[in-house]
Order: C-alpha cells, then sequence, then structure tokens
C-alpha cells in the first residue's frame, strides 16, 4: 500500500484494518461512515494530524473504506515490547479476537508494521509491505480469490 508508506516517509501515524473473512461490524467501536473507494488520497487526508477523524482506524472491507475514526478494543498482554504505543497494542487486540489484517504507521519511527493473529511484524518497506499483504490475502483461500486480492493490490498500486 503506497498509502502506507507515504504516511510513513512523512511520519503521519495510522491504523489500517483490512477485513477478511470475520465481518467487524460488532469488533470496532464504528466512528465515521465513510462507504468511499480507497485510494491513496483518501486514506493520506483521512490521518493529516488536523483531521478530526485522524486519531482511530479506518476499516476497509474488499475495496472500500466503511468507517474512519474507529476505536480497537486493546491488547491485555503484558509481554509486549515497551516501545509499542496505543496504535500498535490496538492493533494487537483487534487481530487477537479476528482474522483482520491491521497495518500500523508510527508517528514516532515513521515505520510501518503488520499485524495478524496477534503478532506484529515490523519495520517493513513497500516491497516487503506488499509481499506480506499478497501471501496474507492468499493464505488459506481458494485460488480464484488469492487472484481477485492480487489483482486488487495491483489495481491500487498503479492508480497514480
Amino acid at each position: 500500500m503506497r498509502a502506507a508508506v507515504s504516511l510513513a516517509n512523512k511520519r503521519i501515524g495510522a491504523l489500517i484494518v483490512l477485513e477478511r473473512d470475520t465481518r467487524l461490524d460488532d469488533q470496532v467501536e464504528k466512528g465515521v461512515a465513510l462507504d468511499a473507494l480507497v485510494s491513496r488520497e483518501l486514506l493520506q487526508a483521512i490521518f493529516l494530524p488536523y483531521s478530526p477523524i485522524h486519531d482511530g482506524a479506518v476499516v476497509v472491507r474488499g475495496r472500500r473504506i466503511l468507517w474512519a475514526g474507529c476505536l480497537l478494543p486493546l491488547t491485555t498482554r503484558s509481554d509486549l515490547d515497551k516501545d509499542f504505543g496505543t496504535r500498535h497494542r490496538a492493533a494487537i487486540g483487534l487481530t487477537e479476537e479476528t482474522d483482520a489484517v491491521v497495518i500500523v504507521v508510527s508517528e514516532e519511527r515513521g515505520a510501518i508494521s503488520v499485524a495478524v493473529n496477534g503478532r506484529v511484524t515490523r519495520d517493513l518497506d513497500g516491497a516487503t509491505l506488499r509481499k506480506v499483504l499478497l501471501n496474507l490475502f492468499r493464505m488459506g483461500e481458494a485460488g480464484a480469490r488469492g487472484e481477485k486480492a492480487k489483482a486488487k493490490i495491483r489495481r491500487a498500486e498503479a492508480r497514480p
């Protein structure tokens, strides 16, 4: 996701939740309903520090941002790295309870992480993020569904 890389380069924090099989309607405290096509420009606008909804997460279902400014459940684990802030703890908390994938952009470090199944992979560059997402959205899915996910990511990357 080029939006995550761009936000990281500008040190703008972000939480981007990618819904998979588990619907997140009851798992997140919904913020502002958007129902808008995902685009790099929209994600950047949402997470700008002066945006009223920049502190929460966005929830993406398919190619659409459903909600922005959402609150996620925080993990209760005490064994986490002390460097993990609220964004990382929220990403871990949601992925402990669901099959969602959460992209975290650290405001302090300008680093990109991905949380899945309660675990975090840190310090990803754009190419590695792309590979991780392709693998996660192919994993455990029928071939056609995995190919659709791959095509979706390619289309999103091809947009100006």
